[in-house]
């Protein structure tokens, strides 16, 4: 009971309404993006600089005014659907019922893995993660572990939490910030490879080769 009162009331209430796989939504992405920003404070205390925090492309600027209300959208649609006080944001009463509302349940345990495995994943970047691209900077290639066979697990760890969120929260503007999200983790992802490729040469486009965006190759080229 004391662990319940401690939690933030969004959860709470999620808790007692007996949607765990809510409550599972609300402390997986509020976690998430609380790491972000306290790994985005760290590089900025490190280099001082606001470089790899705040864009300095034209093309991640650009995204930059739709992707700091998307993710403000992602973190307070599933607070406001915990609370429960506005009908059309709130849980729809049929995903409620039913075989979906097992698969309500499996996306709330699907967020909380892909919480840890992003941790996991920020873990490997280490002093090489930043939020946006920097020109000019060459970061250490991350290879090991998800990296292997995949060059963007945190993007792809990240539409499968946002993709549980829908899931758990199947309302339309839930569901129109997934789609806006997914497009946004591809023109981002496809725009570090030119950068990343454009640092590390030979041995990036080596990689580039062997590894899919999102999803592991089926048919890599042996090295």
């Amino acid at each position: 009971m004391e662990v319940l009162a401690r939690a933030p009331r969004a959860v709470r209430v999620a808790i007692r309404m007996h949607d765990l796989p809510l409550a599972a939504v609300v402390v997986s992405v509020w976690t998430y993006w609380f790491i972000v920003g306290a790994m985005s404070w760290r590089v900025r205390r490190r280099t001082r600089k606001l470089a790899g925090v705040v864009p300095e492309q034209k093309l991640e600027q650009a995204m930059w005014y739709v992707w700091v209300p998307l993710v403000a959208l992602w973190m307070a649609l599933p607070m406001i659907a915990a609370n429960g006080h506005v009908p059309h944001l709130s849980v729809p009463a049929w995903a409620r019922e039913g075989a979906y509302g097992n698969v309500r349940g499996l996306g709330g345990v699907v967020a909380i893995v892909a919480l840890l495995a992003t941790i996991e994943c920020w873990k490997r970047m280490g002093r090489s993660w930043r939020m946006a691209v920097t020109p000019g900077e060459k970061t250490e290639l991350v290879t090991t572990g998800l990296y292997r066979s995949i060059r963007h697990p945190i993007y792809a760890l990240s539409i499968l939490l946002m993709t549980a969120t829908a899931v758990v929260l199947p309302t339309a503007p839930m569901i129109a910030v997934a789609l806006v999200h997914v497009t946004l983790m591809n023109l981002k992802a496809r725009n570090e490879e030119r950068h990343l490729l454009a640092m590390h040469g030979e041995s990036y486009g080596s990689y580039l080769a062997r590894t899919g965006r999102f999803l592991p190759r089926l048919f890599a080229p042996r090295a």
